[in-house]
């Protein structure tokens, strides 16, 4: 089992950076994608950004591709998300996820392909 623990939301301006970072425990010895997603209120969760198990393929959705950037130091078991630039419309609530092996692709971007999820951390971007 894998367990997730975020940190680094909170409430911000718009323009301000923030970064997120992700921290894995449990058995993460043979590997794991990494994804981040968020869900707005009343809102579906969606895709941000994700990263390959090595992190040397990542993929970033079209909403925040310039602004957003996704990393992981797999000596410390951490993915982080680099925010710049940040808009009211990036308010939400921030989830980190993994998926074990087998992979049918490098970075999943299907909240149902992964594996194991974090609580969550706010992030609040205020005009």
């Amino acid at each position: 089992q894998v367990q997730l623990v975020e940190s680094g939301g909170g409430l911000v301006q718009a323009g301000d950076s923030l970064r997120l970072s992700c921290t894995a425990s449990g058995r993460t010895d043979s590997g794991v994608a990494m994804g981040w997603f968020r869900q707005a209120a009343g809102k579906e969760r969606e895709f941000v950004a994700g990263i390959s198990r090595s992190g040397g393929s990542r993929k970033n959705a079209d909403s925040v591709k310039g602004r957003f950037t996704i990393s992981r130091d797999n000596a410390k078991n951490t993915v982080y998300l680099q925010m710049i630039s940040l808009k009211p419309e990036d308010t939400a609530v921030y989830y980190c996820a993994a998926k074990s092996a087998p992979f049918t692709v490098l970075v999943p971007i299907n909240p149902f392909e992964y594996d194991y999820w974090g609580q969550g951390t706010q992030v609040t971007v205020s005009s």
